[in-house]
């Protein structure tokens, strides 16, 4: 039946409604998860979240217990005792306190430094650009080991042995880190965002504060991530460079593991004593590593 308008009234509106988008498989049918899809990512799951339980179980129970056949699959409630003990034999409380210090310092100096350099290896141009950030990638392939005993030489003769200061600033800036950033900004951040902001008026430190900063969010979420992992789980360079008097996380259950007899139960409770500060990150920062990641794949 046709709509009728009446002489000086105006025939009623709909609002527009939004374009609704469908995610398109092959062939033009709608993708979406099916059961296989379900059970594999609950079997990846449980496999990725397996050696952190086996770490509850194994530190709830005693060393007979943990090598008898068949081992035990439930905690037990012994590992409230496990842990008293591995605080009683490693100063477990001071190493966790020194491994907030050296992932904190690391991961704000490494997030910083990298970021302004990624952005000057982006963004900006000057002469050599490409031959400096060619050696800044080529110092990836350099093994660590080849610079341990210069480095301990210089640490001894600066008296920073089983100091913090000397596990913090050989590593507050990494290759890796500049070339993550560098790649991040040359697809995120457009020239013409930054031409806008010099026209206005605005210095290089100005733009990189107000402009580049916000842009480079995602990517330095990411980043501050896998710096502080890796700088909470690194074991080489601490274990020369401190003692048991001043340690960190690592060279504390190194300490624990150190007997005639090693107490499994005791090092599987003092590991997972230091594993929560770094769960309790990943809970801060997991909505926007996730975030980063997918922006960064939708990018690619």
């Amino acid at each position: 039946m046709a709509t009728l308008t009446l002489p000086g009234r105006s025939a009623p509106t709909e609002p527009p409604r939004a374009p609704v988008r469908r995610r398109r498989g092959r062939g033009g049918k709608s993708a979406s998860a099916g059961p296989v899809a379900y059970t594999l990512l609950t079997l990846s799951a449980l496999v990725s979240i397996f050696p952190l339980y086996w770490t509850l179980v194994a530190g709830s129970h005693t060393n007979a217990e943990i090598a008898a056949t068949p081992p035990p699959f439930l905690p037990d409630a012994s590992l409230f005792e496990n842990m008293g003990r591995a605080l009683e034999e490693a100063p477990i409380g001071l190493a966790i306190l020194n491994s907030v210090i050296v992932a904190g310092s690391i991961t704000v100096g490494t997030v910083l430094f990298c970021t302004l350099a990624g952005f000057a290896f982006a963004k900006l141009r000057f002469r050599g650009r490409g031959l400096l950030l060619a050696l800044v990638v080529g110092t990836m392939m350099v093994p660590t080991q080849l610079a341990v005993i210069p480095l301990f030489m210089m640490i001894a003769e600066l008296q920073w042995v089983n100091h913090l200061q000397a596990v913090i600033l050989p590593t507050l800036v990494s290759a890796f880190g500049v070339f993550f950033m560098r790649q991040y900004l040359v697809s995120a951040l457009p020239d013409e965002l930054l031409e806008a902001g010099r026209v206005d008026g605005a210095s290089t430190f100005r733009v990189f504060r107000s402009i580049v900063l916000p842009a480079a969010r995602p990517a330095m979420a990411v980043l501050a991530m896998l710096t502080f992992l890796t700088a909470w789980n690194e074991f080489f360079w601490p274990i020369i460079a401190l003692t048991n008097s001043n340690p960190t996380v690592q060279v504390a259950l190194a300490g624990l593991g150190s007997g005639y007899v090693p107490q499994r139960s005791v090092i599987m409770a003092g590991t997972l004593l230091g594993t929560v500060p770094v769960l309790v990150v990943f809970a801060v920062l997991g909505k926007q590593i996730v975030g980063g990641i997918m922006q960064g794949a939708v990018k690619g």
